[in-house]
């Protein structure tokens, strides 16, 4: 079940080129000085072009710092990210992030909240330059039709997929997803996960999910890292070998629960079962 060096993804649906590393993490550690605290430890990690990753791990044990490292929203004490070959030092335009809640202004309209980062970084001219494809990417998500609404007219699971739209506008090299449907019922979570591998494939995305929940890391993933206890460190990658496009059927079958009890073992052998959802 550990990854191989493969630059093919075989998982169904025809056989896709992984043509490149899109993120290479080396040796990276993290300490916060002021509370005598090391979150990470020597973590290495690749993610190639076109692949879904998941990591998962115990409660505090640095799952979000190293997405938030990876962002350019933290600086990393030791260690290195390249993406496309650059070194992460900041935040960058072409690194998607979503989080739990979707954030949305509730003062814009759905169309006015995607393009947001644009009109931030560029001025409203060049948003308002980018409308046709943010009104796409809303009718790519199932809003089409919901352009003028505002976020207090939407279900939960509909400001999500505004906020997913919002991450893909700018045309991100990576999406960093962090719990991002946790706050969601379980059956608006489930769909949303279906949504959201649907979105990735059309897309061709390469994207980094932070979970809790170890059938959620399965069902999403081509790759499920798994961390160990703080200071995190990566205690076994676990390659997901079902095809492409999933389903929630896929969730009974056989080889599913396998890949669950493996996951589940393993945390359990660090100390780190960990939530409700498991």
């Amino acid at each position: 079940m550990t990854t191989s060096d493969s630059g093919i993804d075989q998982t169904g649906g025809g056989s896709r080129a992984v043509d490149h590393e899109v993120v290479t993490i080396t040796n990276l550690s993290k300490t916060f000085h002021k509370r005598g605290l090391k979150a990470l430890d020597s973590v290495d990690m690749t993610l190639r072009h076109g692949t879904f990753t998941s990591v998962i791990g115990p409660s505090g044990c640095g799952k979000s710092t190293l997405l938030k490292i990876m962002a350019g929203l933290i600086p990393a004490t030791s260690g290195e990210i390249l993406l496309n070959g650059k070194p992460v030092t900041g935040p960058r335009q072409d690194i998607g992030i979503m989080f739990q809640q979707p954030t949305l202004l509730p003062w814009r309209t759905a169309l006015q909240n995607v393009l947001l980062p644009i009109e931030i970084r560029l001025g409203s001219a060049a948003a308002q330059a980018k409308s046709d494809v943010a009104l796409q990417l809303l009718e790519l998500v199932g809003l089409e039709g919901f352009d003028k609404v505002h976020p207090f007219e939407l279900s939960g699971g509909m400001a999500q997929r505004v906020a997913i739209c919002r991450m893909l506008v700018t045309g991100p090299a990576i999406l960093l997803l962090d719990e991002p449907f946790g706050a969601l019922d379980e059956l608006t979570r489930e769909y949303m996960n279906v949504e959201l591998q649907r979105i990735c494939r059309e897309r061709d995305a390469t994207a980094f999910m932070v979970t809790h929940a170890i059938p959620e890391a399965v069902f999403m993933a081509d790759h499920v890292f798994v961390m160990s206890a703080r200071p995190g460190r990566i205690a076994e990658v676990v390659d997901v070998d079902l095809p492409r496009p999933r389903t929630l059927d896929m969730m009974t079958s056989p080889e599913f629960g396998a890949l669950v009890r493996h996951v589940r073992h393993r945390l359990d052998e660090l100390g780190g079962i960990i939530g409700a959802q498991q």
